[in-house]
């Protein structure tokens, strides 16, 4: 078959799966003003799972991986409703849905109709370790934002305040423990994304990425002291927080310093 109507066939495939998703994501909406049981939460596994088809579609290219802005933000948003929609089957988390389906839906649609991007000439092992490595750094900037949030409810609490987006928000446990479910699988991702660039990159110096690896290295530590003392401390409230954005400060760090030595040391 010429590649062009391979093209065709994947493209056609590609808005199908969007569009399909998008449905589901709707039919779950409609669904969870009636009802928050079986039938919503299948409606939207089943939502989820053609998003995250349709955002593995939309980075493939024939030339390689598309990393675009609205592409990455549509693979982002299927991942964290992937960890939402199974924390929700355990904990009180419903009422963070009216946020999250319509950032999804925004993302997929926005990355459906984004111009394709230039494609990175990778082999496929690098092109894992680069997936791995945007999920890892995406869930623990959601668990820093969701940081954010269990300290201000904490500091609302302390002094007795109840507005309205107060009430809005889960229980202050609730959300300590959706935020280290954050961290503890963004933590795992990390350290595969550490494994797999130790393993397909030859020369870390050589390819500019030393300060990324030592600072993704620094943040690693501080997430795995963090989930070490919450399991044999109990670490939870402003220790947690502190500790997140430590992490997150590294991994920003890194980017930061290696994109300064590129661009201006070198």
């Amino acid at each position: 078959m010429p590649a062009t109507a391979l093209n065709a066939n994947s493209a056609a495939l590609t808005t199908a799966l969007v569009l399909l998703s998008l449905l589901g994501y709707a039919a779950a909406a409609l669904l969870r003003r009636r009802t928050t049981g079986g039938l919503f939460n299948g409606a939207l596994g089943i939502a989820i799972a053609l998003h995250l088809v349709a955002a593995h579609q939309l980075l493939r290219s024939s030339g390689g991986l598309d990393l675009g802005l609205l592409k990455v933000l549509a693979l982002i948003s299927a991942v964290v409703n992937l960890v939402v929609w199974t924390s929700a089957l355990r904990k009180p988390i419903d009422n963070l849905y009216p946020l999250l389906l319509p950032a999804a839906a925004l993302f997929l649609a926005g990355a459906l109709l984004a111009p394709q991007g230039a494609a990175l000439q990778l082999s496929p092992q690098l092109q894992g370790h680069i997936v791995i490595s945007l999920l890892a750094y995406s869930l623990l900037t959601v668990a820093a934002l969701q940081a954010l949030l269990v300290a201000y409810q904490d500091w609302q609490l302390h002094h007795k305040h109840q507005n309205a987006f107060m009430r809005r928000l889960p229980p202050l446990q609730t959300m300590e423990a959706l935020l280290f479910e954050f961290v503890w699988i963004g933590q795992i991702l990390l350290t595969l994304s550490l494994l797999s660039g130790f393993l397909y990159y030859e020369d870390f110096t050589a390819q500019h990425l030393l300060h990324k690896v030592v600072f993704s290295l620094i943040a690693w530590l501080f997430f795995a002291i963090l989930l070490w003392g919450r399991h044999r401390l109990g670490w939870r409230g402003y220790t947690a927080v502190r500790l997140t954005w430590a992490g997150f400060g590294a991994i920003v760090l890194g980017y930061v310093g290696s994109k300064f030595v590129l661009e201006f040391v070198l």
